[in-house]
Formats: structure tokens, sequence, C-alpha cells
């Protein structure tokens, strides 16, 4: 498969086009007066209340490199508000699905149940984050300060981290860089899970900020884990 370079210079594959087309065809048929708005494809309807934001392919690294933990991102927003999130992980056959004020709904192998687990202390957390590189040089010295007060730290994971932390196996996430499509979804899944998804300054996550993500499974970690990443 033929990879291309983007104007950030990000990959990209025909599947990510592909896909993002086969989602917006369907949506468009079933809410024709829905805003879309989509990594590859970008808007439609900037102005409509309710707006679908897609993501084909979180995680197009791995996806062009075979590693399996790329994953589709599906969003819902109500005037900016993320109201529904899916994350789907075609590999595995794991669905996270999210909707503001209910549970979040996990199918897959494993069974259907959803939920961060108690975990008081950063000294216990696992820590999460997709690659260091997403970093810029004061942002990397803010998460060494977070990596070492944590148990442990894994690397890589995309959107399919965000899916273990609201399975209890995953603790902390910190990153940054993302784009106003990569993180929509997440938010219902991880608040529905019990969890708590914030940018680094402690405020909701929008689509002009930073693109700075700290996602906790036990509301209590939030604080501290602020206070490591403060002044970035």
């Amino acid at each position: 498969m033929s990879v291309e370079e983007k104007a950030d210079r990000s990959p990209v594959t025909m599947a990510d086009r592909a896909a993002e087309q086969a989602m917006r065809s369907v949506l468009a048929a079933n809410f024709p007066e829905h805003g879309l708005f989509g990594e590859e494809a970008g808007r439609e309807r900037p102005d409509a209340r309710l707006c679908w934001v897609l993501d084909p392919i979180d995680g197009t690294r791995a996806f062009i490199t075979g590693r399996p933990l790329f994953g589709t991102l599906i969003a819902l927003l109500d005037q900016g508000h993320p109201i529904l999130g899916l994350i789907d992980q075609p590999i595995t056959g794991e669905r996270w699905i999210g909707l503001a004020g209910a549970p979040t709904r996990f199918s897959g192998p494993l069974g259907g149940v959803a939920g961060c687990r108690p975990c008081p202390e950063l000294a216990r957390a696992e820590l999460s984050c997709t690659m260091p590189e997403m970093f810029s040089a004061a942002e990397f010295a803010c998460f060494a300060r977070l990596r070492s007060a944590c148990r442990r730290t894994s690397w890589g994971g995309d959107c399919y981290a965000y899916g273990l932390l609201a399975l209890g196996l995953i603790d902390v996430i910190a990153e940054s860089s993302l784009r106003p499509w990569d993180w929509p979804a997440l938010v219902p899944i991880v608040e529905g899970a019990g969890g708590r998804i914030t940018d680094w300054q402690g405020c909701p996550l929008a689509p002009d900020g930073s693109g700075q993500v700290l996602a906790v499974g036990d509301p209590t970690l939030l604080e501290p884990a602020l206070a490591l990443l403060a002044g970035c």
C-alpha cells in the first residue's frame, strides 16, 4: 500500500480516505442536516448544531507498519461538546461506546463491562503515552516529572490506550499534539467509565485548545497529575 505524507508530515493511505468517505456517505444519508468534520476531507455544514467528527484510522503509523493498535474514532458534538463517542478496534474486535451522562458500553471477546479501576496514588499508577515525539522539549520535561511519579510507563497505543483506561488496565494517559478529530470520541468514553479527561490545565478539551490531553481513571489522580504537568 502506498503511503503519502501530509503537510504536517503525518502519513495517510488510501485506506484512511476510503474509510472516511464510506462513513460520510452513511451519515449524510441518515442525517443530512448534521455537520461533518473528518481528518481527511475537512468540514461540511460547519454551522450545524450537531456535528459528526471522524478519524477513520487513528494510529496510521501503526497501521502502515503492521501493528494492530490502530482504531476508528467517531464522535457526535452538540454545539461543540462531545455527547457520543466510539472507539472501534477492528483487529481485536473490541468496541467502546460512550454517551454523555450514561455508563460506557464495551463489547468484545472479554465481556461487556467497562469501568476504570480505583488507583488513589500515582506511585501505583500505570502511565501511557503514544510516543515521546509528540511533545515539545518543555512538555517532555513536564511529562518526565509525571513519569517519575508513576509506577510504570508504556508507549504506543493511540486511541486504544484510552479504551484500556476505560477497562481499568491503564490509570493515566498524558499526551500532546492531539488534533480536533483525535479527542472528541474519547471524552464520553473516559467519563462514562468513571474517569476524567482534561487539558494540562484541568480545563475541558476544546477544538481551539492546546492539543494537550490528560486522562485519569481514578479522579483522585487528576490534581496531583496536573500539578506535575504545570508550567507547560
